[in-house]
């Protein structure tokens, strides 16, 4: 028992000494080499998200590349959105029947219907990657049938984004703008009748930006935070807000249970679970461990309104261990961002490759239908929230 015990503690401390990789070690370097790579590489090369953020560090000038990078002071947020995911294994059955896995892959949000359980996050300046600003975006979530979720600080004019939305021709694609608000009301008014009028069908409010985001490494390069305010919301002017609009409102950046809790009771029609990506304080818990929280505590919450969650998802297992919870949906940011370096093309190659492996995970689980997922597929070790 003794020699036991001392070999799990001393397992434990390799582990919390295990180096932090940005990017797991997958062959990639073998292939593009660590020079900077003034020329994209063919897409061909690209066979995870992850791979995405290798490129753009290579390619992108670093002030550029540290805008989408960059975390909350010492980025322990950051490291712990993408390193939560590996606490948690899976439990695979095998000997079952999965060949018609892929045909559920598909979902709704709000009623809409989804080529699958993921969708794009809000992020700000889609120039820093591409010229086209957010175009990409726009292109590669309508030929991916995915929701996308522009952010209120987009390079492309808001009336840019609809009429590319509408240039799909018959296809109705579907975007929620994402918006930071001011006390100005006329103003509030202004922006919520120019994204009704753009045929935009929900709003989402983000809640989790009080103050400037201290980013130590965004402050180096002179790409800080855009919202520097000190803003007075309060749950009273949310309800004022569903007064100001026929559109649904969404909640982004519920961080605890008692949140989610209180949301439900102000009748959110849908939250979004997440820390901005770990951009605004550092040690603010990561989706999944939000989501966890809500499901020991108040699971009730998952069926009195459209749970939704984003921070740090990289893999198709990840996306899988969120639904497990009662997530619904899982948005992504920096991997789409990275993406939009190629424009359509690189957006819908991450799209496409994220659903190959959401639908193979899944069949490696035993599952038939995707959204059987639960809890009893994966191990939730006791201390998962505090490892």
């Amino acid at each position: 028992m003794y020699k036991f015990t001392t070999l799990t503690a001393l397992c434990s401390v390799a582990l919390a000494a295990r180096p932090f990789l940005n990017e797991p070690d997958t062959g990639i370097e073998l292939i593009l080499g660590t020079d900077n790579l003034t020329t994209l590489p063919p897409l061909s090369n690209v066979v995870g998200l992850p791979d995405f953020d290798f490129i753009a560090r290579q390619h992108l000038a670093p002030e550029n590349y540290t805008y989408y990078r960059n975390g909350a002071a010492g980025e322990w947020s950051y490291r712990n959105n993408l390193e939560v995911f590996q606490r948690v294994t899976s439990r695979p059955r095998v000997l079952v029947n999965v060949s018609q896995v892929s045909t559920t892959l598909g979902t709704t949000i709000l009623g809409q219907n989804f080529s699958a359980p993921f969708f794009i996050c809000p992020c700000a300046r889609g120039e820093v990657g591409n010229v086209n600003g957010e175009l990409g975006l726009v292109q590669g979530a309508a030929d991916g049938d995915i929701l996308y979720i522009p952010s209120g600080y987009s390079s492309t004019p808001l009336g840019e984004l609809a009429a590319a939305r509408v240039a799909n021709g018959s296809y109705e694609q579907t975007m929620w703008p994402q918006t930071y608000l001011t006390s100005n009301d006329t103003e509030t008014q202004i922006y919520f009748d120019e994204i009704a009028a753009g045929g935009f069908s929900a709003i989402v409010f983000t809640i989790d930006s009080a103050a400037a985001g201290v980013r130590h490494r965004a402050d180096r390069f002179g790409a800080g935070s855009v919202n520097t305010a000190f803003d007075g919301f309060t749950w009273e002017y949310y309800e004022k807000l569903k007064t100001m609009t026929k559109l649904p409102i969404v909640l982004k950046g519920i961080q605890t249970v008692e949140d989610a809790l209180l949301a439900v009771e102000h009748g959110a029609p849908a939250i979004v679970l997440s820390n901005h990506g770990g951009r605004n304080l550092d040690t603010s818990p990561s989706s999944l461990e939000i989501a966890y929280e809500i499901h020991e505590q108040a699971p009730q919450v998952f069926n009195q309104t459209e749970v939704l969650a984003d921070g740090g998802v990289r893999y198709g297992s990840d996306v899988l261990k969120l639904m497990a919870l009662g997530v619904k949906a899982v948005g992504l940011g920096r991997p789409f961002m990275y993406a939009n370096i190629y424009g359509t093309e690189g957006v819908r190659h991450a799209i496409e490759r994220l659903k190959f492996e959401v639908m193979n995970d899944a069949a490696h689980l035993g599952l038939q239908d995707i959204h059987d997922v639960s809890m009893k597929h994966f191990k939730w070790a006791p201390n998962f929230w505090y490892s």
